[in-house]
């Protein structure tokens, strides 16, 4: 097993470091509370502001926190709040450019990140995963394999548990694999991870980044400070990732669909084959890989670089291939009603998203889409591109859309695809059911984010499981 080099932590953390200091955290999720938590027990001052009131949030949390000598702003958020400040950690969700933000930039005091703090206090290397599609299977499945060769991992970052609960941790993990965001990149300054790892980047996000440019400069952040003893796994598919050539001294590997001499690891039939720079390839088998579509085989390529660039035997890896079953909510199969077979992709909030998981399917298709515009263009989903014109997904033969964004599909695909439209989901799957035939799929993959019909793409998923679910027994 290869060892990765240590983390040298850029801020201590030591209780003298911020003892007495005014640090303000904007945002009370999950991160903003790990980040309350652990600059309390430092001796710091904590301001909570928070947009939301105080009776939209777990009261629990809200009396730990005054228990613990936070102050709490609801309802918003007070400019003299952020000019009072030393230090300003903005959680996720929290855009770095509103006028608060600047203003505070102005007066040159410190504004981070919550993954930004917990890297410069954390010691284990990280494998850091992102891109527009993926990720969340991804970095699942690296901390797989690397729990199956036998490490300590945490896995976290955006996909549920911030670093910074790590960070207030005893930190004992051998590896932390965290899933990266745009938005946790906008605000790094020395974040550097030991792998990082870029799957794709297509439009998302749209409706908070400026152009598809700006969201891509985002994504990129992610090696910005990686050099010599560092690597960057990168998606040579990708157009923006092929052209990509870091001059820092970080190791890169390449990988895609076809075999190329640029590539570590491409497909050959039915088999991946993957090796790092000047030494052996080594072929493993997808006839036990259970989770379909070849955007799946293509990230997997990217876990199988890790795994060698770690140092992981290669039969564990082939070993976790073969036993990893994907995640909720990702192309999840729900069940089958009268011939017709229902899976649930609710992850799939944007267009490219919800183009691969079409792609994963070889049997005629209805597909459930619509929730809140996130400023990208449907035209792909029946393969008009930007309003060129063009001809629909032959395995796409109707949809039903709902939610804010259910007009701007029916737009995209007027004249090409039949499509329906429904108040909510259980009427959606209803009529999805009734315009499918024997050996259909029906296949939610929205295309959009959930937030003007439920509180996350998890309970989106849960109503429409729910929706077949009475369908199987009604």
């Amino acid at each position: 097993m290869k060892k990765a080099p240590a983390r040298k932590s850029s801020v201590p953390s030591t209780m003298s470091t911020w003892t007495n200091a005014k640090v303000l955290v904007v945002g009370l999720g999950i991160s903003g509370l790990w980040t309350a938590r652990w600059l309390i027990e430092r001796g710091a001052h904590v301001t909570v502001s928070e947009m939301k009131q105080a009776s939209e949030l777990d009261p629990a949390m809200v009396r730990e926190l005054v228990a613990s000598g936070v102050e709490l702003e609801f309802g918003g958020h007070r400019n003299d709040t952020f000019l009072n400040a030393d230090t300003i950690v903005v959680s996720p969700g929290v855009p770095h450019d509103t006028p608060m933000i600047r203003s505070t930039m102005k007066k040159n005091i410190p504004v981070i990140g919550e993954m930004e703090l917990a890297s410069r206090v954390i010691d284990t290397p990280i494998i850091a995963v992102t891109g527009t599609n993926g990720k969340t299977t991804v970095t699942a499945l690296v901390g797989e394999l690397l729990k199956n060769a036998g490490l300590k991992v945490f896995v976290g970052g955006n996909i549920g548990t911030p670093l910074m609960a790590y960070a207030a941790g005893k930190q004992e993990a051998d590896y932390l694999v965290a899933e990266v965001s745009s938005f946790q990149l906008d605000t790094i300054q020395t974040f550097c991870p030991f792998i990082s790892i870029i799957l794709n980047i297509t439009p998302d996000h749209l409706d908070r980044y400026a152009d598809m440019e700006a969201y891509a400069r985002s994504k990129l952040r992610i090696y910005e400070n990686q050099g010599p003893g560092h690597y960057l796994i990168l998606n040579d598919d990708d157009q923006r990732l092929s052209s990509l050539h870091p001059d820092s001294g970080v190791t890169l590997l390449r990988y895609g669909l076809g075999q190329r001499q640029e590539v570590s690891a491409f497909l050959e039939g039915g088999t991946a084959r993957a090796g790092l720079t000047g030494e052996a390839t080594h072929s493993f088998s997808l006839d036990r890989f259970a989770l379909p579509g070849s955007h799946n085989q293509e990230n997997l390529l990217a876990v199988v670089l890790a795994g060698m660039a770690v140092g992981i035997d290669v039969r564990v890896i082939q070993d976790t291939i073969d036993r990893f079953k994907g995640l909720p909510h990702r192309i999840e199969y729900v069940g089958e009603v009268g011939g017709i077979r229902f899976y649930n992709d609710s992850k799939a909030t944007n267009v490219d998203a919800a183009r691969r998981a079409i792609a994963s399917f070889d049997d005629p298709l209805i597909l459930i889409a619509g929730g809140r515009h996130k400023g990208a263009d449907y035209g792909p989903l029946v393969g008009r591109e930007q309003g060129a014109g063009g001809r629909g997904q032959g395995r796409l033969k109707g949809a039903v859309f709902l939610g804010e964004a259910g007009g701007l599909l029916a737009e995209a695909f007027e004249g090409i695809v039949p499509y329906d439209m429904a108040v909510h989901m259980e009427e959606a799957v209803a009529t999805a059911f009734s315009m499918a035939e024997p050996g259909d799929v029906v296949l939610l993959a929205p295309a959009c984010s959930s937030f003007d019909m439920f509180s996350d793409y998890r309970q989106r998923g849960d109503v429409f499981k729910a929706a077949v679910k009475g369908l199987m027994h009604g």
